[in-house]
């Protein structure tokens, strides 16, 4: 049982002698290394260093130290309902959260999600967590959410969104204004806006564009979406001066080369959450095509009430979908891949650094002096997969699981030691998590309930269009494709 007056925060903290993934611009690896943190900075790294008086000393041999790890894409509300959604596709999803069931989660219910979700987070080594909150129907649901998020000692993103109304709506709510002058943005703590644009000609999201200008936030989207997002969007976006290196872009995955180098030009994020697109439908994971265009990546794993809460499945399914591309493309014209151009190491950058360049946080994601500590330790000794440690990038890529997460450090601060989290009510953020799905089944009913994890769908169209706060379609956003990925 970890002790966390052992840990307490304010300690210097020595991890020594392991394998240091430093994720550096020549992504050096260094051997038998320590990593020295004083405060919330990493104070130095190499070998045979001395500890200070008072430091915590951690044995890392046989281990890897990394920097923790960035998603920037994460529906933390959903997180009460842990794979209720496993066999939803994405229009089931749509269904049920956009048009049936989304009001129906109170403000109470909001950070029950946030709340599971950020000690998901950090005990997997996601040190900073981008909450794609499109669900903060009313000013409490906000607040909620971000108390849930000053609870827990991780690094957090609110996105703030509203998928319940128009984001020309939304943002013009003095309440929400209201909302950010109260709450200023923070080192563990920041802002970004989270809605879609549609594709409508009119382009009705300028207004909520406006007010990320004028309130200095980054927007993040989802953009190439099957039967939600097209191009067309991206092209709107464009032509008003809307994209801009700060600007994720979330899935990609049904884009054109137009919009691939609108994206590349204007310097923004694609946010991949590979498990997510090629299991809902969301498009075939866009990296193959990505990576021809140059575009900074960065990972997410959407939402845990469909999938697994960590980045190292992310690492290996991104791994899995690109090669099985990149080997289908060259089958189907007779050749054979003899080398993989996406290899574990860059992965890991996506992990990491790619998730810190998206949120414009260059003192997060590498390991070296002067840069936030936030520090991982995969090391588990109770484990035969622990060893042998030959390839540190793959071993992280493909071997380690959230439980091999030995040690965590947020801004400097031992949050996770000896494989268990320090300081997290579970017993509380359990019994927040029964309550929201016990108040879900009371207002759904049984039967609904049950019928949610596989739901039929209603009368009213929704492949043209699943927002229903408006009334415009578009067939472009689910037609033919003309070959089997499309435009490359």
């Amino acid at each position: 049982m970890t002790n966390p007056d052992e840990v307490a925060a304010g300690r210097p903290v020595l991890l020594r002698g392991g394998t240091v993934l430093t994720m550096d611009d020549a992504h050096t690896v260094l051997t038998d290394a320590d990593v020295l943190v004083t405060g919330d900075k990493i104070a130095a790294v190499g070998p045979h260093l001395e500890a200070p008086a008072g430091a915590l000393v951690i044995d890392a041999s046989g281990g890897i130290v990394m920097p923790g790890m960035i998603d920037t894409h994460r529906h933390m509300w959903q997180t009460a309902m842990r794979a209720y959604g496993a066999d939803w596709t994405l229009t089931q999803y749509f269904v049920w959260n956009y048009l049936e069931h989304g009001r129906k989660f109170r403000p109470e219910d909001i950070a029950a999600g946030n709340l599971a979700s950020a000690w998901e987070s950090l005990e997997a080594g996601v040190t900073t967590t981008v909450d794609w909150s499109h669900n903060l129907h009313t000013p409490d649901h906000a607040e909620a959410a971000l108390d849930a998020l000053r609870s827990v000692p991780g690094r957090f993103v609110l996105a703030y969104g509203n998928i319940q109304a128009g984001p020309w709506e939304w943002t013009a709510d003095p309440a929400v204004r209201s909302f950010f002058g109260r709450h200023a943005a923070g080192d563990l703590l920041w802002y970004q806006l989270a809605f879609d644009v549609t594709g409508d000609p009119s382009f009705p999201e300028k207004p909520a564009f406006e007010v990320a200008r004028e309130l200095g936030l980054p927007v993040t989207t989802h953009a190439g979406v099957w039967g939600a997002t097209n191009d067309d969007g991206i092209r709107l976006m464009h032509e008003n001066g809307f994209m801009h290196p700060e600007t994720v872009y979330v899935h990609a995955a049904t884009l054109s080369t137009d919009s691939y180098q609108r994206i590349a030009a204007t310097g923004g994020t694609i946010s991949v959450s590979t498990e997510s697109e090629q299991s809902a439908g969301q498009g075939y994971p866009p990296t193959w095509q990505v990576r021809q265009h140059d575009i900074p990546v960065a990972l997410s794993m959407d939402t845990s009430v469909w999938w697994s809460g960590d980045l190292f499945s992310a690492m290996r399914t991104t791994l899995g979908a690109d090669r099985a591309r990149e080997h289908l493309e060259a089958h189907m014209k007779g050749e054979t891949v003899t080398h993989h151009k996406l290899r574990a190491e860059h992965v890991v950058d996506w992990a990491t650094r790619g998730g810190a360049r998206a949120l414009g946080r260059d003192d997060l994601g590498s390991l070296a002096p002067g840069q936030k500590a936030d520090v991982v330790l995969i090391k588990n000794d109770a484990s035969p997969v622990s060893f042998p440690l030959v390839n540190p990038y793959g071993h992280v890529a493909f071997q380690a699981q959230r439980g091999d997460v030995h040690t965590v450090l947020v801004n400097g601060r031992v949050v996770k030691h000896e494989n268990r989290l320090v300081g997290a009510d579970l017993a509380a953020a359990r019994r927040a998590v029964e309550g929201t799905v016990a108040h879900l089944r009371s207002e759904l009913g049984e039967e609904a309930w049950a019928a949610g994890m596989n739901p039929d769908l209603p009368s009213t169209e929704v492949l043209d269009n699943p927002y229903q706060y408006t009334e415009y379609k578009s067939e472009s956003t689910h037609g033919a494709r003309g070959s089997l990925f499309g435009e490359e």
